[in-house]
């Protein structure tokens, strides 16, 4: 091989570092992230440790980070089938497959590390639980199993909250569990909204998401469930969390708002976009989150 055809074979150095960081998923791990803060808010009563914060956010990123990696590793079959997914660098083989799980395994092994060290051993231990969680129960076990694959796995999307609080506090509380069903009962009706939009690619690819196994209606009657439930859920919050009027009156709002979009989603399919519940459910979230920690802050 030319030192020319090597020179377009190899990418540059740049290119490959970017194609490590979209193994890790950034927009996911961003998500994951708004969840985290407001619950050290709420534990703190206050502002924690402007440190305390930052460790946790690089130990969280890199934990969700590594398990994202190897959700890509063991996945690069199927995401070769999908549209949305081809472009992948294990996909594409611009990483090795053994690399992109080297990495994966690392960068959960480092945060577990990190987080102890510079946090609490519970912060790091439910960090660890979240990447085992995430690949063996969802990525190996369940993914492609099950249709409740999601309702179940992903639960591991919902342990930010719980590390963060346990950062704070090293111990676990009815308020940290309650924000952890918060992201449990949202995670169905988010997703399910986007798996209405890519049900070709899920049934190409062999993946029983809800609406390949059991059609469009009964998804959309099943996010318009778990929407109810979802805002029943956020409302428990209140006493376990010691919040008030700044909490409520934003949950209360922002719930309806994610209810009436699932019911006209279910009673007006041919003239409602699944993907506009899918934006909004994650404006919801976040607006949700930081209306807590805004209420722990300014009423502490």
């Amino acid at each position: 091989m030319t030192a020319e055809a090597m020179a377009i074979a190899r990418p540059d150095i740049g290119t490959t570092i970017r194609n490590y960081i979209s193994l890790t998923k950034p927009m996911i791990i961003a998500l994951l992230l708004i969840t985290t803060v407001p619950a050290m808010v709420v534990a703190e009563r206050g502002w924690p440790s402007s440190w305390l914060v930052l460790a946790t956010l690089i130990g969280g990123s890199l934990s969700a980070g590594g398990a994202n990696a190897i959700n890509c590793w063991y996945d690069r079959d199927i995401d070769g089938v999908m549209r949305r997914t081809q472009s992948r660098p294990l996909v594409t083989g611009e990483i090795e497959p053994l690399h992109g799980l080297i990495f994966g395994i690392a960068l959960g092994a480092f945060a577990f590390g990190f987080l102890w060290v510079t946090t609490t051993l519970m912060a790091a231990a439910l960090a660890l639980a979240a990447l085992l969680f995430y690949v063996f129960i969802y990525t190996v076990w369940l993914k492609r199993r099950t249709p409740q694959n999601i309702v179940i796995g992903g639960a591991a999307g919902a342990f930010p909250p719980m590390v963060g609080w346990a950062a704070v506090t090293g111990e676990m509380s009815v308020a940290a569990w309650m924000m952890f069903a918060i992201i449990f009962f949202w995670t169905p009706p988010h997703f399910w909204a986007l798996a209405l939009r890519l049900e070709g690619d899920y049934a190409e690819a062999g993946v029983p998401m809800l609406p390949v196994t059991n059609g469009a209606g009964y998804t959309r009657t099943q996010i318009l469930r778990y929407s109810v439930v979802l805002v029943v859920v956020s409302l428990l919050l209140g006493p376990a969390g010691d919040l008030s009027f700044i909490y409520y009156a934003t949950a209360l709002a922002t719930g309806a708002a994610f209810v009436a979009m699932a019911a006209r989603l279910w009673r007006k399919p041919a003239s409602t976009r699944p993907i506009d519940l899918y934006k909004y459910s994650l404006l919801y979230l976040a607006l949700l989150f930081v209306a807590m920690g805004v209420d722990a802050a300014v009423l502490a």
